[in-house]
């Protein structure tokens, strides 16, 4: 299976999740421990992954981020 690079990136929602989390004042441990919670398997070091886009994020993962994040599917994909 090849594996697809957007503009060097694996995804283009990772700076919004930071900026997100951060608004929100939690840790890449604490957003890794509640999506975890929501049954998404994932550690703090996939969360950075994420942030930095070398990770590719499924959508049932931004499904449940917009929802810990309390942001909009359309504002984590940079559409509006």
């Amino acid at each position: 299976m090849k594996i697809y690079d957007f503009n060097g990136r694996k995804n283009i929602c990772g700076e919004r999740v930071k900026a997100a989390r951060k608004k929100l004042k939690l840790s890449q441990e604490n957003l890794a421990a509640k999506l975890q919670l929501e049954g998404v398997i994932i550690e703090r070091d996939s969360v950075s992954r994420i942030e930095i886009g070398t990770r590719f994020v499924a959508d049932y993962e931004i499904a449940i981020l917009c929802r810990i994040l309390n942001v909009t599917p359309a504002y984590l994909l940079g559409i509006e």
